[in-house]
C-alpha cells in the first residue's frame, strides 16, 4: 500500500504548514503566517512612520500585483480606523496592452472592496510616450547614453506618476509595496555598480524627509516575495499573475536569479543585505553631507541634478 505524504504542521498550531521559513527554521500554516507577516509590518510602520496626531494622508502605490494588495490589506488593518490618518490607491498606468488593463482593474476592486479611494495616471497624461511607444521609440534610437532596457525608462516615468499622484491627493506620504526580495536587489545592483549615493537615497526616507517630496515608506521590507504571495492567497486578495512583458532581459531580472541563488545557498543572504544597506547609511550619518533635491531646470520638478532623469529621458525619445 502506497504511503500517504506527510504534511508537516505549522509550528503555532496542529494545522498543515504552507511555508517553511528556511531562514527562520520556522513553519506556518495560512493563518499563522499572517499574523506574522502583520506583526512585522506593524513594527516596520512604527519605526518608519511617525505619526504625531496631525491627519496624515498616506498614498498607497498599488498596481494590481500581489505585494501591493497585500500592503494596502494590511494598511487598512492596522491605519484604517484612525480617525487621523486617510488611506488612498494610486495607480499609475504605464500604458502596456494586455497587461496593464486587468491588473488595473485588479487595484480598482480592491480599493472598492476596502472602501478606499481610488486615483490614477497615465504615462500620456503626464506627456509621456505609452510603454508600448516607448519600446518601438527604442529600436528606432541610435544616441548615445539613451537607456537600452525598457524597466529604465518604466521605472523614471512611473516614479514621476506616483509624485504626481502624491500632489494631487495632497498625500504626506507614499506607500510602496517593496518586499525583501525587491530590496535585497537593488543593494545587490547598487553595490555591484558601486553607487553608494543611490543606496542612502533609497527608501524608506523617514529620516532623510526632503522638502516638496512625500517621503516613501515601505512597510513590507522584512517579508520576503513568497511569503507576500501566500499571504495574498490566504486573504483572496484581487491581482494580476502576470509578469510585465518588458521584464525579461533587464538588469533586475538577472539580479533575481543571483540573489535567489545565494539564498537558496545561504538562507538569510537577503535579510543579510538589507543590514548591509542599514549599516551603510548608519556609517554615512555623521559625516555625510546634506542631499538636497533641486528643482528641474525643464519641468520643475523634483531632481538631484539640473535636469531631471524623466526630462533626459523625454530628450532620448524625442519629447520636449
Amino acid at each position: 500500500m502506497e504511503r500517504a505524504f506527510d504534511v508537516p504542521g505549522c509550528d503555532a498550531c496542529a494545522a498543515p504548514a504552507i511555508v517553511h521559513q528556511r531562514y527562520s527554521g520556522r513553519r506556518y500554516c495560512g493563518r499563522h503566517l499572517d499574523r506574522s507577516v502583520r506583526k512585522k509590518v506593524g513594527k516596520e510602520l512604527r519605526q518608519q512612520l511617525h505619526l504625531d496626531g496631525r491627519h496624515t494622508t498616506i498614498l498607497v502605490a498599488i498596481s494590481g500585483g500581489k505585494d501591493s494588495a497585500v500592503l494596502l490589506s494590511m494598511l487598512h488593518d492596522l491605519l484604517g480606523q484612525r480617525p487621523d490618518v486617510t488611506l488612498i490607491g494610486g495607480c499609475v498606468d504605464e500604458g502596456i496592452e494586455g497587461y496593464r488593463p486587468p491588473s488595473m482593474e485588479a487595484a480598482r476592486q480592491l480599493c472598492a472592496d476596502l472602501g478606499l479611494r481610488f486615483e490614477h495616471v497615465a504615462f500620456r497624461d503626464l506627456e509621456f510616450l505609452d510603454m508600448d511607444d516607448v519600446v518601438d521609440a527604442m529600436g528606432r534610437s541610435t544616441k548615445d547614453g539613451a537607456p537600452t532596457t525598457a524597466c529604465a525608462y518604466c521605472g523614471v516615468f512611473r516614479r514621476q506618476g506616483i509624485n504626481a499622484l502624491a500632489q494631487r491627493v495632497g498625500a504626506d506620504v507614499v506607500a510602496l509595496g517593496h518586499n525583501l526580495d525587491d530590496v535585497a536587489q537593488t543593494v545587490m545592483m547598487n553595490l555591484v555598480a558601486g553607487e553608494v549615493e543611490r543606496s542612502l537615497r533609497m527608501a524608506p526616507h523617514t529620516h532623510r524627509v526632503e522638502e516638496g517630496l512625500a517621503p516613501r515608506i515601505i512597510p513590507l521590507r522584512p517579508i520576503p516575495e513568497q511569503e507576500v504571495h501566500l499571504v495574498a492567497l490566504h486573504r483572496g486578495l484581487p491581482m494580476h499573475h502576470e509578469t510585465c512583458p518588458n521584464a525579461e532581459g533587464a538588469q533586475r531580472w538577472r539580479m533575481r536569479e543571483t540573489v535567489a541563488q545565494l539564498e537558496e545557498e545561504r538562507p538569510g543572504t537577503r535579510h543579510g543585505l538589507v543590514r548591509t544597506l542599514d549599516a551603510i547609511r548608519s556609517l554615512a550619518e555623521s559625516g555625510e553631507p546634506e542631499h538636497h533635491v533641486n528643482a528641474c531646470q525643464r519641468c520643475n520638478g523634483p531632481s538631484s541634478g539640473p535636469v531631471c532623469k524623466a526630462c533626459e529621458m523625454r530628450g532620448h525619445l524625442g519629447l520636449r
